[in-house]
């Protein structure tokens, strides 16, 4: 082997990431997941996972969860002592070295429609009064995602407020049209003239609670292609391809533009409403959360 040649890496090194380090250095030092979410800027879910990984990945359990708060085990107590050197290490390095006031990572959860259509557009607001935050926009599944995220802040469209949590928007739904598939149609007078038009159809937007308010008894379409998203029924109406139940908070640029019309002076309760789920316990969170709920409060008021 020359002198500028080194050997590469055992096949038999186990590095866990930084990130599970971090975990089981904070819950061992505070006693909990929660406190040590706290501190990281996530969620004690996510703290929990890092943690549980990183044991898988040393084959030993470095902390008992028995009881109200965390105990070390005894390869607990040797290994954080081996971490905490480690970590001082990687913290003196200056590269590494960031002011918290420069920058917290806040990470958001929401469905495709609320962000493109309420969150985005109104996010300079935000970014501008908070720049030492930095977030991390990411989308859930609608209607198939069930699960919790590991997010900061998470935003559902479902039908209960969770414990702790908030109903952001007080929506109500109506149909709309594009002009271009009115011109297309008879005159619709009354809720009853929609008998013969193509409905269109999601299960996050059923037609029922506005087929009471009408007084119509119908069952629901079941013609057409099933959108699992609002935003793609939005477009699907746009386009020309039937009438949708909208909520004017969604809805609103289309309705002004006339894009869409709003077709009775009937409006409906949907059973789903989006939903602020219990958020982390940072400053930065508590921040977004506040801002959020104003921002839903303007947006949601009458088109």
């Amino acid at each position: 082997m020359s002198g500028d040649e080194h050997p590469g890496p055992s096949s038999s090194l186990r590095l866990p990431s930084i990130d599970g380090l971090r975990a089981f250095e904070a819950a061992a030092r505070l006693g909990s997941f929660e406190r040590a979410a706290d501190e990281l800027h996530v969620t004690a879910s996510a703290v929990s996972k890092r943690v549980a990984t990183l044991e898988d990945l040393l084959a030993t359990a470095l902390l008992n969860r028995a009881g109200k708060g965390l105990l070390l085990t005894a390869a607990g107590k040797e290994y954080l002592e081996q971490v905490r050197a480690a970590l001082a290490l990687l913290a003196a390095v200056p590269l590494h070295q960031r002011s918290v006031q420069r920058s917290q990572r806040l990470r958001v959860c929401v469905p495709p429609t609320f962000a493109r259509q309420i969150l985005v557009p109104h996010l300079q607001s935000f970014t501008e009064a908070h720049a030492h935050i930095e977030l991390e926009i990411v989308l859930s599944i609608p209607y198939l995602d069930a699960a919790p995220s590991d997010a900061d802040i998470e935003v559902r469209h479902v039908e209960s407020t969770p414990p702790g949590g908030r109903q952001l928007m007080h929506d109500v739904v109506y149909p709309v049209a594009a002009p271009a598939l009115l011109a297309k149609l008879p005159p619709l007078r009354q809720p009853a003239d929609l008998r013969h038009v193509p409905l269109l159809r999601s299960p996050l937007e059923p037609w029922a609670p506005w087929f009471r308010i009408a007084a119509l008894d119908w069952a629901e379409p079941a013609q057409g292609p099933k959108l699992l998203d609002l935003g793609l029924l939005m477009e699907a109406a746009v386009s020309g391809q039937g009438v949708a139940l909208a909520r004017p908070s969604l809805a609103r640029d289309w309705l002004a533009s006339g894009t869409l019309v709003k077709l009775f002076d009937l409006s409906a309760v949907p059973p789903n409403q989006y939903q602020l789920l219990p958020h982390a316990g940072s400053d930065a969170a508590a921040l977004f959360a506040a801002w959020l709920g104003r921002t839903c409060d303007e947006v949601s008021g009458p088109a």
